[in-house]
């Protein structure tokens, strides 16, 4: 398990590439691949929240200065960002209600993992993660109908929704916060913590694979479409490197809780937001793709995080005390 831990980019990306030709080669494998998505999310899921420390929630809340850099930039800057970049594709209601959607929500799971890679505060961003997911859920149909507004809203069924904040947030958090506390009297509870945590890489390779499988032909399909929204997402990741580490510098945060702020307002929370897209009625299909292409950008996107952002923000950290 260390060595794919250690390995762990690699492996994602190779995930990616067999969920694709699996996908691509075998059309008929696209509908289970799509019925696999939630159960298999909400175990990935489940195996994340087991990580979050929530004996000391209330000691990671206090942290103010950092839960208010993370908590301002994704819910008060970015907004403002997703809504300039948006306007490129205004005219198509899919490309939009996609692009909305997916760069409004930021992500809880494997944001995690690639902000330690780069040497970020993990434990921060674990504490943070349900404040994040559930602050999220709550204000996302209001950006929603402020950006888009209410004739386009209108179209969008609040069941789906609330099923996917039940399944595959208040589920898998109630069932970790359980199984943590149960485990302070029990030793099964203890081992099934340690076979979930070992379980990381693979259940997050799996989600990958079967959420590229599931809709590789439809972006083969749509890509003239889908093209209009690259520009965008990749705009976004570079905007945030300054926007983050600004943010992180007003804050006067150190450099690991910098590097974790950059990320969580880089990184989006699209394999949560694509169960929502898929419950879309048919004429949004194309939403669902929009949601997958950013997947796609965003992990190759995450590899140069990983790369080059120690360098960036350790700079930025020395010339500000010269």
């Amino acid at each position: 398990m260390e060595s794919m831990e250690r390995h762990q980019i690699s492996l994602y990306l190779v995930a990616i590439v067999v969920g694709g030709f699996s996908g691509w080669l075998t059309p008929a494998a696209a509908k289970p691949f799509e019925l696999s998505i939630t159960p298999v999310l909400g175990a990935l899921l489940f195996a994340t929240f087991l990580g979050i420390p929530f004996s000391k929630i209330g000691q990671a809340v206090r942290d103010g200065r950092f839960i208010t850099t993370v908590m301002v930039l994704n819910f008060l800057i970015v907004p403002i960002i997703v809504f300039g970049l948006s306007r490129f594709v205004a005219h198509d209601q899919a490309l939009l209600i996609g692009v909305m959607m997916v760069l409004l929500t930021p992500c809880i799971d494997y944001v995690i993992v690639f902000s330690g890679l780069a040497g970020g505060s993990s434990e921060r961003l674990l504490a943070a993660a349900p404040l994040l997911m559930l602050t999220q859920m709550l204000l996302l149909p209001l950006y929603l109908l402020i950006f888009i507004g209410p004739h386009l809203v209108s179209a969008i069924e609040p069941g789906p929704f609330i099923e996917a904040l039940v399944l595959l947030v208040i589920i898998p958090l109630v069932a970790a916060a359980l199984t943590q506390r149960w485990a302070c009297r029990a030793l099964a509870a203890r081992h099934l913590m340690a076979f979930m945590q070992g379980l990381m890489v693979p259940l997050m390779m799996l989600t990958l694979a079967i959420v590229v499988g599931s809709q590789i032909v439809g972006v083969g399909q749509e890509l003239r479409s889908l093209l209009a929204v690259i520009p965008i997402y990749i705009a976004y990741l570079i905007v945030m490197v300054p926007t983050g580490m600004l943010a992180a510098r007003i804050a006067r945060l150190d450099v690991g809780s910098t590097t974790a702020v950059v990320f969580s307002g880089a990184t989006r929370n699209s394999l949560v937001v694509l169960p929502l897209a898929l419950a879309l009625p048919e004429p949004l299909a194309l939403v669902a793709l929009v949601v997958v292409t950013q997947t796609l950008i965003e992990l190759v996107g995450m590899v140069t995080y990983v790369k080059a952002l120690p360098r960036l923000i350790s700079t930025q950290h020395t010339t500000s005390y010269i």
